[in-house]
C-alpha cells in the first residue's frame, strides 16, 4: 500500500485557515477508475482511495505509517505570508483615503 502525507491548502472561496493545521494520510489509488456504462460515472474497486485519515502531526503520520506497513511519500507545505492590513477589512470604507476610491 502506498499512501501520501500532507498538510491541506486552505481553500480558495474562502481566507481563512480552518482545516489546514492537521496532517492528511491520503491512500493512492491502487486500481484505475472505470466509467460505467449504464450511469456513466466514474468509479473504483479500491475503497481504500476513499479513506482520509488526519493527524496532529507529521511524526504522527509517520509512525503510523511505519506501524502499518504503508510506504508514505510526504509532502511538505509551502508556508505563506499572513497579509494582515492595518485597517483590516473596514479599511475598503475608510473616510480618510488619499486617493479616489474606486471599485
Amino acid at each position: 500500500m502506498r499512501a501520501r502525507i500532507y498538510k491541506p491548502a486552505k481553500t480558495a472561496m474562502s481566507s481563512g485557515t480552518a482545516k489546514t493545521n492537521e496532517w492528511v494520510l491520503d491512500f493512492v489509488n491502487e486500481t484505475a477508475r472505470e466509467i460505467d456504462p449504464l450511469m456513466g460515472w466514474t468509479s473504483s474497486d479500491d475503497t481504500q482511495s476513499q479513506v482520509r485519515l488526519r493527524f496532529h502531526s507529521k511524526e504522527e503520520a509517520l509512525s503510523y505509517a511505519k506501524e502499518n506497513g504503508i510506504e508514505a511519500i510526504v509532502t511538505d507545505p509551502k508556508e505563506r505570508k499572513q497579509n494582515i492590513r492595518a485597517g483590516g477589512y473596514a479599511e475598503n470604507f475608510a473616510t480618510n483615503r488619499r486617493g479616489a476610491w474606486t471599485h
